[in-house]
């Protein structure tokens, strides 16, 4: 991806940085994961970008915020995990998925670009210019993983499988291309199948937790408590989600993303419905806020990989992180204002099937 992706950022203020959030928006619509999306782009793009004189500030910064984008661009663990709580459809979420994911990428390349421009003596020159058959020749290299994302996206949004019935295709996609590279063998095998047990029973154990969660919380009347409480405030739309954001904050900085949603939904939900707040709306609000948990020290996923990975300080890197940590803010607002980011492609895809 790397290859195919670095010729054509040649022009564009900041160069080769931009193969960080462009390489991570890609991989994130085959991977639900956003540690797997850091891991996997950082392994190209960081000793690529330190070889060539980039600075490790917005390098293992941008990796770090644009790693977040495997939760938003679909498919993600988060929306399916949110769609089965709140009883949303997980086709819609991905749907509705899509455009905030690729506004959010926007927004952390013009800050990339604005950061280029402000610093221009960080920047390394850039490479020899390529003709554009040599750059559509090096392109090449992007054709199995786009087809992947077709594949897997593809079945979901022509009916031919379900948002779980598509992972099955993912996965023999992915057995297809490693096979066609020459890299299935015995032990890439063993360790996925390895990697997908230990994810699958983590959640599992998790949502099993969540239920009782949510039982106790039915008993004990809390949830429904809560709503007359904050409808008897009489916040406003607006003020609920500012609460509901600096409370996922301040959870992201010790949960991950799952646990966030699973023991919260329970309480929320009822919060959104009293003040009519769309569910589909709130799942990508959810997924946004819960991206920031990424990136936000002391627990922050991210923050661990690229420490692995670099050898940096986990609060260095969240100071690094930072600019793109309020980029998201920065999406929330843009989707509050806007509804139709979210909407328009679930409802396209509503009255397509009609």
């Amino acid at each position: 991806m790397f290859k195919g992706l670095a010729p054509w950022m040649r022009r564009l203020p900041g160069r080769l940085v931009h193969t960080n959030i462009i390489g991570c928006s890609i991989f994130a619509a085959v991977s639900g994961s956003s540690a797997a999306t850091c891991a996997t782009i950082g392994k190209m793009t960081v000793p690529e970008l330190r070889r060539r004189g980039y600075p490790d500030e917005i390098a293992i910064g941008s990796l770090s915020g644009a790693g977040t984008l495997g939760l938003l661009i679909p498919p993600s663990l988060i929306m399916i995990v949110y769609g089965v709580q709140a009883e949303v459809s997980v086709a819609k979420l991905f749907a509705a998925g899509v455009i905030p994911g690729i506004l959010l990428a926007g927004l952390m390349m013009a800050y990339v670009a604005g950061w280029s421009l402000l610093n221009p003596s960080k920047v390394p020159p850039p490479d020899p210019p390529l003709p554009l058959r040599d750059k559509l020749y090096e392109s090449r290299t992007l054709i199995p993983v786009v087809l992947l994302i077709l594949l897997v996206l593809g079945s979901i949004y022509a009916g031919i499988a379900t948002a779980t019935e598509s992972a099955a295709f993912g996965v023999l996609g992915s057995f297809a291309i490693a096979a066609w590279q020459r890299r299935l063998n015995w032990e890439s095998f063993r360790d996925s199948v390895m990697g997908a047990t230990r994810l699958t029973a983590m959640i599992l154990l998790i949502l099993a937790g969540a239920s009782y969660l949510k039982l106790a919380m039915g008993f004990t009347g809390l949830p429904r408590h809560l709503a007359e409480t904050i409808a008897a405030m009489n916040l406003s739309p607006a003020a609920l989600i500012v609460a509901l954001a600096l409370l996922y904050i301040v959870l992201g900085c010790f949960l991950d993303g799952i646990s966030m949603i699973v023991l919260t939904i329970a309480i929320v939900m009822p919060m959104i419905e009293q003040a009519g707040i769309d569910k589909l709306w709130f799942g990508i609000f959810v997924t946004v806020v819960v991206e920031m948990a990424q990136i936000t020290p002391p627990v922050g996923f991210n923050l661990f990989v690229l420490q692995g990975m670099t050898g940096k300080s986990i609060f260095w890197i969240g100071r690094v992180s930072l600019p793109f940590f309020i980029a998201m803010n920065v999406c929330v607002v843009l989707l509050y204002l806007f509804p139709p980011l979210v909407h328009f492609l679930p409802d396209l895809m509503v009255n397509a099937a009609r």
